[in-house]
């Protein structure tokens, strides 16, 4: 097992390494990766949903799971419902023709994510 830590984002290789191009993928057969959640705010409405957009790029089927609970990682409110707080594991499995670039997208998705959160601009304050 692989390990490696990205700006805010443990990742934990389980099945194939990132950006491999295996036969066992293009055959259909399922690429794992393990993520743990370490954004303060969790994975709420914005990072869902972009993250959904950019499954839907790929022909590839995507869930995301969470525990016991596995949902649709196309969709932006099934990723909701998972109610990935801080600490929280998700497995992401992609099964498809092009499921080694997905997998690896996605990843490097929600990794961008978190460094745009730490270094983005700070919100005016209002009320």
């Amino acid at each position: 097992m692989n390990s490696q830590v990205f700006h805010g984002f443990a990742a934990v290789v389980v099945a194939k390494e990132l950006g491999s191009t295996s036969q066992d993928a293009m055959n259909g057969q399922t690429l794992k990766q393990n993520l743990v959640i370490v954004n303060a705010e969790g994975l709420h409405f914005r990072p869902a949903t972009a993250f959904a957009e950019r499954a839907r790029q790929f022909q590839s089927s995507v869930t995301v799971s969470k525990g016991s609970k596995s949902v649709n990682g196309k969709s932006p409110l099934d990723m909701l419902l998972l109610v990935a707080l801080q600490g929280s594991e998700l497995t992401l499995e992609v099964t498809g023709p092009d499921a080694a670039e997905a997998l690896q997208a996605l990843v490097k998705l929600l990794v961008g994510m978190e460094v745009a959160a730490e270094s983005g601009p700070p919100l005016p304050l209002t009320g």
